[in-house]
């Protein structure tokens, strides 16, 4: 089976006095919109994984996450859509929640692990799967070069050009792909990256292990908002007022810090005047069914 998907993901401007207060423009390039649920850098980061379990005979692919992960979701219908079995290894104890619904919904089998074991998923990988030689591991999140490489095609899309672009940051890998995309098309964009995690300096690390050049990116990281899966009722109100002014569903997980970090440098005055801003919606809209009480 071809390991493709059409690729829909168009460029919305979005208006706000504020914008207009700063004289700058602001661009949203709708990655979930990709498919329902390979949304955005999911399936950037899964395409060539999938093509190199194909290349390899391999019919069964093992991932990782812990028990809302987008990721899961995106590797369980990738895998129900190009013929692959599929398991999740999942972090933490035992238990049934709407993002596993739909993982299993898939086909994926599920297999729960201690936060210790979990540490260390290529030994997880061995113990379980070992044996078997149609199994291929996918680390958690699809952090890979394959993953990077898919996340690059971004910029090849593009049909203007940005003074800046904006990405929430996970594994590091997407931000790895676009920086390498603008590096390859020579362009002056700067990327600026939004670690989702507490103390998200390490970021930094895992986003040049996957440079193809050195480059200079920057790296806003004091929108983390409490850590990984953390939100403030700031947060939560700036989600809810973007979705209700734009349409465009958001979370707090990724995207909504993401966005919150754009809007607060605009209004500190961070950017020339003039300038055009892309930020990237990079999917995950599921992940608010494990916030949905906080709404």
């Amino acid at each position: 089976m071809n390991i493709d998907l059409e690729i829909f993901s168009p460029v919305h401007q979005i208006t706000n006095p504020l914008f207009d207060a700063h004289e700058v423009k602001v661009f949203l390039k709708r990655d979930d919109l990709i498919h329902p649920m390979i949304s955005g850098n999911k399936w950037r980061k899964l395409k060539y994984l999938l093509k190199s379990a194909q290349n390899q005979h391999k019919n069964y692919l093992v991932t990782f996450g812990g028990a809302y992960s987008n990721h899961l979701l995106a590797t369980a219908a990738a895998a129900a859509k190009f013929g692959f079995k599929s398991t999740g290894i999942v972090r933490g104890e035992e238990v049934d929640n709407n993002t596993l619904f739909l993982c299993k919904l898939h086909g994926m089998q599920m297999l729960f692990t201690d936060r210790i074991s979990y540490r260390d998923k290529p030994a997880l990988f061995q113990k379980h799967f070992g044996n078997n030689e149609q199994s291929f591991f996918i680390d958690e999140g699809g952090s890979s070069a394959e993953g990077a490489q898919g996340c690059a095609e971004l910029v090849n899309e593009l049909t203007d050009s940005y003074d800046h672009i904006f990405c929430a940051c996970g594994t590091g890998t997407t931000a790895a792909g676009i920086i390498n995309g603008i590096t390859s098309h020579q362009l002056t964009t700067k990327f600026n990256a939004i670690p989702v995690f507490k103390n998200g300096g390490f970021i930094r690390n895992e986003i040049n292990r996957f440079l193809t050049a050195p480059a200079d990116y920057d790296l806003h990281t004091d929108y983390h908002f409490g850590g990984y899966g953390k939100a403030t009722d700031e947060l939560i109100d700036f989600v809810k007022h973007f979705v209700a002014a734009t349409g465009i569903v958001i979370e707090p997980v990724y995207t909504g810090k993401m966005m919150y970090a754009l809007y607060d440098l605009i209004g500190k005055g961070h950017f020339k005047p003039g300038s055009k801003i892309l930020a990237i919606h990079s999917g995950g809209i599921w992940g608010l069914l494990g916030m949905k009480d906080r709404f």
